[in-house]
């Protein structure tokens, strides 16, 4: 039995950390004085919130620092069945970039199902979209039996794809149905906005998220301050280079610092990156000015409290110098005095 401090998802703690059945678990409250206290600080297993399992050996996510994935764009069945037994199928090997975990835990699963396209829309035409991923809808019908289908699959929320600069997009009209319709079951809808004007247009329609980070151009102040009030983004930053990820990067900055929520997503699946935390969007996180807690927010980090919860483990650190790259599962080995 150890002391530790651990950040819960929202600010650092203390708490005590020991072996329970040969696992490591945490509980919170002060400890007693005498116990030797951890070098270093504790949290739960990270999130992706923009992942596509169905484009990457998803199995190797099980060994990998991630708490938790948001599959945004997928086919419903699919999704649903990795959702329900979770991932953790994979022993976990260093090759991959993944740790040794002696008792790997399932990595949380949620979706959005389908992508819900105009007739012709992204990505409808795209030859790596799974066979039954996306969902092309025409009119107010279509969208209520669509919405209706991917709640009954066991959605969190819904992808709504707006990508002018590959095909057709909604009308204004049918974009803000599918928004009320989407709220009626209670699933937040989020945006691939991509095109000239369709971060800004999305927004102003309802869109409670953005899948990436606005790209197209950059916004004026006065939208920034508009989207931070009402919406979250979604970082994906590193997927991008050149012009694209300065003006990605020079709108985070300006959201972050006007109080807006970045969230951290990779959009696992487009082009090649690790399964597991990507050290790249950290960088292209932190040149955007999220640094320490900020950083961890925008992270997500799962309950560490929670008995099924992955463990991460960052040696030697506090919470002034907590680096989300350094962290490792936490092993019954770190307990040892």
């Amino acid at each position: 039995m150890h002391a530790a401090t651990f950040f819960d998802g929202v600010g650092w703690r203390e708490g005590v950390v020991e072996l329970v059945d040969g696992r490591v678990r945490l509980s919170d409250g002060h400890s007693d004085a005498d116990l030797p206290r951890l070098d270093g600080v504790v949290l739960g297993g990270f999130t992706d919130h923009h992942v596509h399992l169905q484009l990457v050996d998803h199995s190797q996510l099980s060994g990998s620092r991630l708490g938790r994935v948001v599959d945004l764009g997928g086919n419903p069945g699919v999704l649903r069945r990795l959702a329900r037994g979770g991932i953790k199928n994979a022993p976990p090997t260093r090759d991959s970039g993944t740790f040794s975990i002696p008792h790997p835990r399932a990595l949380v699963v949620e979706f959005a199902g389908a992508f819900v396209a105009a007739p012709g829309g992204y990505p409808s035409d795209r030859e790596w979209a799974p066979e039954g991923s996306v969902r092309e809808v025409a009119d107010e019908r279509a969208a209520a039996d669509v919405v209706a289908e991917m709640a009954a699959t066991g959605a969190s929320c819904l992808k709504v794809t707006s990508n002018s600069t590959a095909g057709p997009v909604f009308s204004d009209d049918l974009f803000r149905t599918i928004v009320g319709i989407a709220a009626s079951h209670s699933l937040p809808v989020v945006a691939h906005a991509e095109g000239p004007g369709e971060a800004q247009r999305v927004v102003a329609l309802g869109a409670a998220r953005l899948a990436h980070a606005p790209f197209t151009e950059r916004l004026d102040d006065e939208e920034i301050a508009r989207q931070a009030a009402s919406t979250s983004w979604i970082s994906t930053l590193a997927i991008h280079d050149g012009r694209a990820r300065a003006i990605a990067i020079d709108n985070v900055r300006r959201f972050h610092a006007a109080g807006g929520t970045v969230l951290y997503g990779t959009d696992l699946g487009n082009g090649p990156m690790p399964n597991d935390l990507n050290a790249r969007e950290i960088a292209a996180l932190r040149e955007a000015g999220l640094h320490s807690d900020a950083l961890l927010h925008a992270l997500s980090p799962m309950d560490p409290l929670a008995p099924s919860a992955t463990l991460l483990f960052l040696p030697g650190a506090s919470p002034a110098t907590a680096d989300p790259l350094a962290a490792r599962p936490l092993i019954p080995a770190d307990l040892k005095v």
